[in-house]
């Protein structure tokens, strides 16, 4: 096991983690701490895919993972899940927030609906998950958050959404004031901001041709984003090894939108 991943006590450190069973960002951070020897709590909007990807986890791992059906647009039920995370090895030793959701629509198309549930997801719920996981991460001794925002927080387009960029934006302000707030009690607070990381979610937000040539035309690195290049980010971030890193975000596109 990583030794990052190991209390002082010998215990492995537990991790929460938002939107964790899909095919994109969430489900490769939960491999990528669990490679290095996190226990993880899976919480999901699609609780029978949390239960199925915690018990696939638990079979190739040899250890339990626990599943828990969540909503991060509820603050009630985000307490109730915290608290059940926290009982289940003694307590919280990390948070990645990363649910997220999007509707693309020109700004003065774009009706309240779309604008509210993607405040309500991508922003409100990252501060609903910090509220009530951070709590138990003080009480734990210290430990680590990753926020999981985009590059959609500074780069001027049409590619977004307006209410996508602004929640990201968001994101970032509460990133550096939870970092502020926090330093002194032993928590770390950085960011996230992707660019395109490629899963099958993307084909039903964007049209074929956003796709079309984007490697070749935008990326440096010579293709897109994928899952697992975040989730070894993240899984970083969250370890001893960035222990001098706090209040950042670390933007990771391929060189398409770098944040200086």
């Amino acid at each position: 096991m990583n030794d990052s991943a190991l209390r002082s006590d010998g215990s492995r450190r537990v991790a929460f983690v938002t939107a964790a069973a899909g095919a994109g960002i969430g489900a490769a951070i939960v491999r990528a701490l669990a490679d290095d020897g996190w226990s993880v709590v899976v919480t999901d909007a699609h609780g029978r895919r949390a239960f199925e990807h915690a018990e696939r986890l638990s079979a190739e791992y040899g250890r339990e993972f626990l599943p828990i059906h969540l909503d991060v647009t509820d603050f009630a039920a985000v307490a109730a899940a915290a608290e059940q995370a926290a009982a289940w090895q003694g307590g919280i030793d990390g948070l990645v927030n990363s649910a997220g959701w999007n509707k693309l629509e020109p700004l003065i198309e774009m009706s309240p609906e779309t604008w509210q549930r993607t405040i309500d997801v991508d922003l409100t719920g990252t501060f609903n998950c910090l509220r009530n996981v951070v709590p138990l991460i003080v009480e734990r001794g210290g430990g680590a958050v990753v926020n999981i925002s985009s590059i959609a927080a500074w780069e001027m387009s049409t590619e977004h959404g307006a209410a996508y960029s602004a929640a990201k934006a968001g994101i970032l302000a509460l990133t550096r004031v939870a970092a502020a707030e926090l330093g002194s009690k032993g928590v770390r607070v950085n960011a996230i901001a992707p660019g395109l990381i490629y899963n099958d979610f993307l084909i039903k937000v964007y049209p074929a041709e956003f796709f079309a040539g984007y490697a070749e035309a935008r990326s440096l690195v010579g293709r897109v984003g994928r899952p697992e290049d975040v989730g070894n980010l993240a899984a970083f971030l969250m370890s001893d090894r960035a222990g001098y890193i706090t209040g950042e975000v670390m933007g990771i596109s391929g060189g398409v939108a770098p944040n200086a």
